[in-house]
């Protein structure tokens, strides 16, 4: 964990800041926009990068992963730039669940992946692009999104125990395991064999 130098008023204000900014739905605003429905009805009623893909739109697929990696981003940035890193990975925990949680939407948001990349990326690149990395890898031969994001976020807090990314071992930890609780049901799919392919336009 990184020193917490700044004080309580400092990491809430942070972490306002980083849920509202995480809150902001990119595959709503953008399927609105590009007139392609309302995500709730279309595929799973994600609101992620994955389930704007089944509307059968790369393109509009493509702007919600850059979207919502760049809240994340954008957190993580802004706060280490004016507060320090134990105000970024505060703002970077309230960023993600701002995405799964937001308030906007009655609390029912995605499941944190394109966020989790982009809060990676900005607080550790090299752990940011090795996540991408495996993302790609297990999605590309399993063509299942969630079993890659799960690996993905599954092997970056244990990498970063060991290298000299330790300071935000517990925040990749904690975020992990918040993204295998918001991938609960997609498991238990993985595990009976039902679940969607990345592509398919039904769940």
């Amino acid at each position: 964990m990184p020193a917490f130098e700044n004080s309580y008023v400092i990491f809430g204000l942070w972490a306002v800041v980083g849920y509202l900014l995480g809150s902001v739905s990119g595959g709503m605003i953008i399927a609105r926009a590009m007139k392609l429905g309302n995500l709730r009805d279309i595929g799973s009623g994600n609101i992620g990068a994955t389930n704007v893909l089944r509307t059968g739109n790369k393109k509009a697929a493509a702007l919600t992963l850059v979207f919502d990696a760049a809240k994340g981003a954008i957190v993580v940035l802004l706060a280490r730039a004016f507060a320090g890193d134990d105000a970024a990975q505060i703002g970077a925990l309230a960023a993600f669940i701002g995405h799964c949680f937001p308030v906007w939407l009655g609390f029912k948001g995605g499941k944190g992946v394109a966020t989790y990349i982009g809060i990676l990326l900005a607080l550790a690149w090299p752990m940011g692009l090795a996540a991408c990395a495996i993302w790609l890898l297990v999605a590309s031969v399993s063509r299942y999104s969630s079993l890659a994001a799960l690996i993905a976020a599954g092997w970056t807090p244990v990498v970063m125990a060991f290298t000299g990314y330790g300071s935000s071992f517990l925040l990749a930890a904690i975020l992990c395991l918040l993204m295998y609780w918001r991938h609960a049901d997609n498991i238990q799919r993985l595990r009976a064999g039902t679940e969607t392919k990345i592509g398919a336009k039904t769940q």
